[in-house]
């Protein structure tokens, strides 16, 4: 055990009485979501549209985003699953995909720009800052429910982890890397970027979607960081975590977009 290191967390619950209780990650999910649709709101006011339709999106966008994620983390970590299906549901307990997140977001927030008559990647590009931010603070879900943290660590900020909830092959180990503090931190930077990129009057002339396509590429840089410090057991693809996969062609894809939307604003420039 190094001299410093981040406490184990007290549990998953901020309250629990007999079988009722509410707990860290679902409440984390619930603010990020406030949080993601008052900066919706400011996006929206910002250009021109009216601030109420942020709801109608977020109405599509929030329970797709949640069943996307969900969906995701069964399928690729069915193992989990298959002699428990009633525990699929059980999402207050975690286990929530990003990809789905974001596949899942996308569907939802193109039906509700539908609804309200505005351009889907229009939409997409502000709803981007709210979603990173509330990514940023949801993992901290991670920390009250003890879960996908990374490798054994001696850093001043490594992280206890109750022996139940350590990997078999590392039970005698007591402090490992803290991936859910490096992704928030993480995801609070591209937050601050994106709050960056949507002031300058250049990017209100940028290609619609850019925005959402340097979210994407950003968050998967630090995605691929991360993802390779992870212990939890996952779908492996070519010795590769499938989500390392994933995150790589979203990499490539949105880079791709954001560059070829550069150039665009450079040659009308």
């Amino acid at each position: 055990m190094p001299l410093a290191f981040i406490p184990a967390s007290p549990g998953p619950f901020v309250f629990q009485a007999g079988p009722f209780g509410l707990r860290w990650y679902g409440l984390l999910i619930a603010i990020g979501i406030g949080l993601a649709i008052w900066i919706g709101r400011r996006e929206f006011r910002r250009r021109g549209w009216d601030p109420e339709g942020v709801y109608t999106i977020a109405l599509w966008c929030v329970p797709a985003g949640i069943i996307g994620a969900r969906l995701y983390h069964v399928l690729t970590d069915w193992h989990r699953f298959e002699d428990d299906l009633g525990s699929i549901v059980m999402i207050q307990q975690g286990g929530l995909g990003m990809p789905g997140v974001i596949v899942g977001g996308a569907i939802g927030a193109w039906i509700g720009a539908r609804r309200i008559g505005r351009p889907a990647l229009g939409v997409f590009d502000c709803v981007a800052p709210g979603l990173i931010l509330a990514q940023a603070l949801g993992r901290w879900g991670n920390y009250f429910n003890q879960e996908l943290f990374g490798g054994p660590s001696t850093l001043p900020w490594a992280l206890e982890i109750d022996p139940r909830y350590r990997p078999e092959r590392y039970a005698d180990v007591a402090t490992f890397a803290p991936t859910f503090l490096y992704e928030s931190l993480w995801n609070l930077g591209v937050f601050a970027v994106l709050m960056v990129l949507v002031i300058p009057r250049l990017w209100d002339r940028a290609r619609a979607g850019t925005i959402f396509a340097a979210y994407l590429m950003l968050y998967s840089v630090g995605r691929l960081w991360w993802e390779s410090m992870r212990t939890d057991p996952a779908t492996v693809i070519a010795g590769e975590r499938v989500n390392t996969w994933l995150f790589g062609i979203v990499l490539v894809l949105s880079a791709a977009y954001v560059i070829q939307s550069l150039v665009r604003l450079r040659r009308a420039a």
